[in-house]
């Protein structure tokens, strides 16, 4: 479930990833044991109907389980929390024999209810995950536009048409493997097809199929396979390539070119004004201070005494700045592992544990800020700064994904984090995070006070009133519209991504969207405060990290009109469980940009403010 927290950085790798150092290919001779590994059934439709996911031995299925019960493989903290679950299975695969429908086994009478169960799972379009060699077994997928064959990870559990339900109880493997010039063998494709048979298996004989199995209450089932082992000459270095196929490139670079011009418009709008504009100001208000004859102050130079006041609740204000300093140092350099190729898809959990150890890490820049911040704008309650920093957003955080578990397991979902993996967490965090974060806060209270280019006046200035469009709410609602708007298209197809369970190998637009990101947040923060502070309107802190920060709220709303559009979903649990998730990546997502627009005012403030001469 984790991986929603870090929807933003749902990457799995570049196409022609390179692999992480230490992950070494398995070598095979023939007739060796290749073990066939299962992992969670999770749905697959082009309209998703569910987002819960199930244990492949959850006992409602009544799968095959081998001699003496499933084992468990050992997986990384990050394959724990994107929700896989891999056991041994029963099936027996040696490299180069193949098998013409061998007997898996014949399961106990199922009983009604768990026949409606299965069922439920097959009509939501449920889909079985098994791994070979690290590898995902897939099936045969066509891209409607180019009419180029890929592979679309997993197969289905049965099918459902004119009010029927078949469950699919044989399944045609199909593996591709290289010869090597040492006589060496490595396992560079799986695909399996599953299909429906009804057949009997008595007295050590299999009966003739007759047609496909509609499951009913009190009946076994025969599961059978073949396996097919055919010599491929693609090299095992590339045997991803086929999985990360790229259904539309055009409209990633649509994105991409759609996020430039935005920044290009900003960019022209603020060397227009602010430069050229700013640039003017400046020289007047100098100029005026030569002068003998004594003026009174104009324009944005009237608020000189106030510009710096510290703003209504200061504390909080500093911790979220500081938590997003935290993401986006966790973000960015979780997108250049990405990039180099060193969370490619054949490490399984590694995007999850460094994004998690990045996280823990990067506490310290939270604390460091936050308490800068903090002593900037007069606060003195230290201890409870550095409390709250270490607290308050991870905090939320993780309590919206523990009420999230109880659904999951309310509904026994696999997707449930374990609770040996929660106190690991827990662990971590205390262990790592916290003392981080306290040390960070340490050394930002340690250093002196950031001094401001101009006094603050003890009587603050009367604000005038303000045109409708320069007010509060519907400025913030402005402002927060291009960051959105640089983000949205490339957005989508990082839900598509999570939500259809699919490799998400947009990484190189990925991280260009990221660094446009905060441009554009900066920028536009920056521009709508030079509106503020021409119109007399001083109050810029809190309006400046939510007006970058608004992009979240739009996410929220976008994540809503996607639910609607592309998702099928009718249960209350995958329901809450949906929105739940997209309120979390878009608190997340909210304190990211807030952050970055709230220190780049700051910056241009202080950097304005410097240039001219005030008594």
């Amino acid at each position: 479930m984790i991986k929603l927290v870090v929807c933003l950085l749902a990457l799995c790798g570049l196409s022609q990833a390179l692999y992480l150092p230490g992950v070494a290919p398995n070598d095979y001779d023939k007739g060796s044991d290749v073990p066939l590994f299962v992992n969670s059934l999770k749905p697959m439709s082009n309209l998703q109907k569910s987002v819960l996911s199930y244990d492949y031995y959850d006992e409602r299925f009544h799968f095959c389980q081998p001699e003496g019960g499933p084992k468990k493989k050992a997986e990384s903290l990050g394959s724990v929390l994107f929700g896989d679950r891999i056991y041994t299975s029963k099936f027996q695969l040696a490299l180069g024999a193949n098998e013409e429908n061998r007997v898996l086994c014949t399961t106990e009478p199922i009983p009604e209810k768990d026949v409606l169960f299965i069922n439920e799972c097959i009509k939501n379009d449920y889909a079985l995950n098994w791994v070979v060699d690290d590898l995902p077994a897939a099936h045969i997928s066509k891209d409607e536009r180019t009419s180029e064959e890929y592979y679309s990870i997993g197969f289905a559990l049965g099918s459902h048409h004119n009010n029927q339900v078949e469950l699919n109880n044989h399944y045609d493997i199909t593996i591709e493997y290289h010869l090597r010039e040492d006589d060496k063998n490595r396992v560079v494709g799986v695909l399996v097809t599953s299909s429906s048979r009804n057949q009997k298996f008595e007295k050590g004989v299999l009966g003739p199929d007759q047609g496909p199995l509609v499951l009913k209450g009190g009946e076994r089932v025969v599961y059978t396979y073949s396996v097919k082992w055919v010599s491929s000459e693609k090299p095992w270095a590339t045997r991803w390539d086929n999985y990360l196929n790229v259904l539309d490139p055009s409209i990633h670079w649509f994105s991409l070119v759609n996020s430039i011009v935005i920044v290009l418009f900003l960019t022209g709008m603020v060397a227009m004004i602010l430069i050229r504009g700013l640039h003017q100001d400046i020289s007047r208000y100098n100029a005026v201070e030569a002068q003998e004859d004594v003026q009174e102050d104009y324009g944005w130079k009237l608020v000189h005494g106030d510009v710096f006041r510290p703003p209504q609740r200061p504390m909080l204000l500093s911790v979220l700045v500081g938590s997003g300093a935290q993401i986006v140092a966790m973000t960015g350099l979780t997108l250049v592992f990405a990039v180099l190729g060193f969370l490619s898809p054949s490490n399984r959990g590694a995007l999850g544990t460094v994004m998690i150890i990045f996280f823990m890490v990067f506490s310290c820049i939270s604390g460091f800020v936050s308490a800068r911040i903090y002593k900037m704008n007069g606060g003195e309650n230290w201890k409870m700064n550095i409390g709250l920093a270490a607290t308050l957003v991870p905090g939320v955080i993780m309590s919206f994904l523990f009420a999230m578990n109880f659904f999951l397991i309310h509904s026994h979902s696999s997707g449930a984090v374990p609770f040996g993996t929660m106190v690991t967490l827990l662990g971590l965090w205390l262990i790592i995070s916290l003392p981080l974060s306290v040390a960070g806060s340490y050394l930002g209270f340690r250093k002196p006070r950031i001094e401001h280019p101009v006094r603050t006046n003890q009587i603050p200035r009367q604000i005038p009133d303000q045109p409708a469009y320069l007010r509060s709410i519907p400025s913030i609602m402005m402002g927060g519209i291009l960051p959105f708007g640089a983000i949205f298209i490339e957005l989508y197809f990082i839900m598509n991504s999570i939500w259809f369970h699919r490799v998400y190998y947009g990484i190189g637009f990925m991280f260009l969207v990221f660094i446009v990101l905060i441009f554009t947040c900066a920028q536009v923060t920056i521009l709508m405060c030079y509106f503020h502070i021409c119109s007399e309107d001083y109050h810029w802190s809190w309006r400046a990290f939510l007006t970058s920060g608004a992009a979240g709220l739009y996410v929220f709303l976008y994540s809503i009109l996607y639910y609607f559009t592309k998702l099928d979903i009718s249960t209350f649990t995958s329901t809450v469980l949906y929105l739940g998730y997209s309120a979390v990546i878009s608190i997340l997502l909210a304190v990211f940009t807030g952050s970055v627009g709230y220190l780049s005012c700051l910056y241009f403030l202080q950097k304005i403010f410097a240039s001219i001469k005030v008594d």
